[in-house]
């Protein structure tokens, strides 16, 4: 009986194309990722020399005003007169501080209360309405803002002060908290979302009410986000120009009053930068406010760091 043969050649180049082909898959796989990590690394190299170009530009420039004025006389000095060579920035300074302080009284307690609202006590249909909602809040440029608060919030605060103008802290205040409060509250949002569950359920089975478990078990777990998201909110209060220029007043003064027109550093800045010669001692002193901001917002990034690296570890 004659045995039947077969031909073995198509295996064998098949296994041998199959291995062709797989060898050449692992090679683009090793060129793609080779290409994209040394990407990677350079857009991260140079994301730094940026940021490192700024603050040295920056840095130097705002340091060139020591070697024309002493330092006291330009952080607690009241009288801006550049013409006259006086440059003391107390007063925006302090209208800084006093500004971002009354935009965080006016939308951190509403931040945060829309965020427990949603999520802890609103329907599933309410948190599918209001997250997106807030989520196009922040999208939404702040030289909308100001141009509401210029047409629509001043003329309001005219009219319930009995003031001429409506221009001041004030204004500013309420226009930057509708600013920062999507903000705040997505971010606080997520934080008490984010508490485990077993929390809630161990309060509960201790008796305790739907607003005990939230005010003395959600909110202090989630302490940290939120406070994380209060600074986020700070940083672009004390960062934001246009929305104040156009509501503030623009006066080189201390604001005695809400409703007193003023000027803080960043409004400071964007109105007179452009009238200014470089090589000036009025440059230098607009650079050191811009340095100060600039040290300011690094310092709280820094506490936003420190609270999330404290959370992963307790």
């Amino acid at each position: 009986m004659v045995q039947p043969t077969y031909d073995s050649t198509p295996a064998v180049n098949g296994s041998l194309h199959s291995k062709g082909d797989s060898g050449k898959r692992h090679v683009r796989h090793l060129l793609a990722n080779t290409f994209a990590r040394y990407y990677f690394l350079f857009s991260i190299l140079a994301l730094c020399l940026v940021l490192g170009l700024v603050i040295v530009f920056i840095g130097k420039t705002a340091l060139l005003l020591l070697g024309q004025i002493s330092p006291a006389d330009f952080f607690l000095s009241f009288n801006w007169t550049p013409e006259e060579d006086k440059f003391g920035a107390a007063a925006f300074i302090i209208n800084t501080i006093s500004l971002t302080a009354l935009t965080l009284l006016i939308s951190v307690p509403v931040s945060v209360g829309m965020a427990v609202l949603t999520a802890e006590i609103a329907p599933v249909w309410l948190k599918r309405f209001v997250r997106p909602i807030l989520d196009l809040l922040v999208g939404i440029p702040s030289i909308v803002y100001g141009y509401l608060g210029l047409t629509v919030l001043l003329p309001l605060l005219r009219r319930a002060s009995g003031e001429s103008l409506g221009d001041g802290l004030l204004a500013a205040a309420l226009v930057l908290a509708l600013m920062v409060l999507p903000t705040i509250a997505r971010i606080s949002d997520d934080a008490i979302t984010a508490v485990p569950g077993k929390y809630r359920d161990a309060a509960y089975a201790l008796g305790s009410t739907r607003l005990q478990v939230i005010l003395r078990v959600v909110l202090p777990a989630a302490g940290r986000g939120i406070l994380a998201a209060v600074i986020l909110g700070m940083t672009r209060a004390i960062g934001e120009t246009m929305a104040v220029v156009m509501v503030i007043g623009n006066t080189p003064q201390l604001a005695k009053t809400l409703f007193t027109p003023a000027s803080v550093l960043t409004s400071n800045i964007v109105m007179q930068i452009s009238n200014v010669e470089f090589d000036s001692t009025w440059n230098y002193a607009l650079h050191m406010m811009a340095f100060l901001l600039l040290l300011i917002s690094f310092l709280l990034i820094l506490v936003i760091r420190f609270l999330g690296r404290k959370r992963r570890e307790g």
